[in-house]
C-alpha cells in the first residue's frame, strides 16, 4: 500500500483534524512511500525505533509522538531518534487524543468491550471533548471482581483506591492521565473510574468523594488503542503488523 494513500485513510478514519491536541497528529515523519510492515507502540522512544528497524517495519504508528506543540532542536537524544527512523526509512505516525476518543479502536472504547460494559456513552472532557467512555456492567459485580479482570488484561496488578461501595455498576474510563478527572467521573455518576496512572495531588478525592478508582497504568492503558488499529488495518488492507512492545512499568 502506499505510504500517503494510508496516510489518508488513517487520517480520515481517526478523525485527526477534530481535535484540539498538541501533539501533531498525524505523518509526524516521512519514510519509504510503499508500505510493506506496519509496527504499533505506544510511545516514541530510540528503542522502539531500532526495534522497528530490527523488524522490517516501515510504517510506525504510536500514541505518543515525537511532538508537543514545541519544535525540538535536532540534537542529542532527539537527533538519535530521527537518524533511527530515516536509517529504517521509517514512516512515524502519531495518534494521540484520536485515538483515546475512538469509539471503535480507542483505548477506552476497546477497554469497555473487554469488560463487557453496555449503555456506553461518551465521557465529555471540559479540555479535550468526549475521549473517555462511561458505561454500565450487565449487573452489579464485585470490585475485586473488575480488579481481577483488569490485571488479566493488562498484565498488571491494578492499583485500587476503595472510595466507594464494594460493588459497582457505573463505570468511567479515562486511559493514560485521567487522575485528575476523579470529580467529573463522579458527576457523571460512576461508582468506579478506571485511568492510567495515579496522581499524588489527587490521592484524597476518590476517597473524600466516595468513588472507587483502579488505576492500571498509565502505558498499559494506552496498548489497547494501537492493538486494534493494527488489526483493522490488517482487515482492511491486509498489511501485515506488529506490536512493539516497551513497557514502562509506570
Amino acid at each position: 500500500m502506499r505510504r500517503d494513500e494510508l496516510v489518508r485513510w488513517l487520517n480520515e478514519y481517526l478523525q485527526v483534524s477534530a481535535f484540539k491536541d498538541p501533539s501533531q497528529n498525524g505523518l509526524q515523519v516521512e519514510g519509504e512511500a510503499e508500505v510493506r510492515r506496519v509496527g504499533v507502540a505506544v510511545d516514541s522512544a530510540l528503542a522502539v525505533f531500532e526495534r522497528a528497524r530490527a523488524e522490517g517495519v516501515n510504517f510506525l504508528i504510536v500514541h505518543h509522538g515525537l511532538f508537543w506543540g514545541q519544535p525540538l532542536a535536532v540534537v542529542g537524544p532527539h537527533k538519535r531518534r530521527l537518524q533511527a527512523l530515516f536509517a529504517g526509512g521509517i514512516s512515524l505516525y502519531a495518534a494521540h487524543l484520536p485515538l483515546d476518543a475512538h469509539p471503535e479502536v480507542g483505548n477506552n472504547a476497546v477497554i469497555a468491550r473487554q469488560l463487557g460494559l453496555t449503555e456506553l456513552e461518551p465521557l465529555p472532557h471540559p479540555k479535550y471533548g468526549n475521549i473517555g467512555v462511561v458505561g454500565r456492567l450487565p449487573e452489579p459485580r464485585g470490585l475485586s471482581e473488575v480488579e481481577e479482570l483488569l490485571g488479566e488484561l493488562t498484565g498488571m496488578q491494578p492499583l485500587v483506591h476503595t472510595g466507594g461501595g464494594r460493588q459497582v455498576e457505573r463505570v468511567g474510563i479515562v486511559s493514560g492521565g485521567g487522575a485528575g478527572d476523579v470529580a467529573l467521573a463522579k458527576s457523571l455518576g460512576c461508582d468506579l473510574y478506571i485511568t492510567g496512572e495515579p496522581s499524588h495531588a489527587h490521592y484524597h478525592q476518590p476517597f473524600e468523594l466516595g468513588i472507587n478508582v483502579i488505576y492500571i497504568g498509565h502505558y498499559e492503558s494506552e496498548t489497547f488503542g494501537v492493538k486494534a488499529l493494527a488489526e483493522r488495518l490488517e482487515t482492511e488492507f491486509g498489511l501485515p503488523w506488529v506490536f512493539l512492545d516497551h513497557p514502562t512499568g509506570l
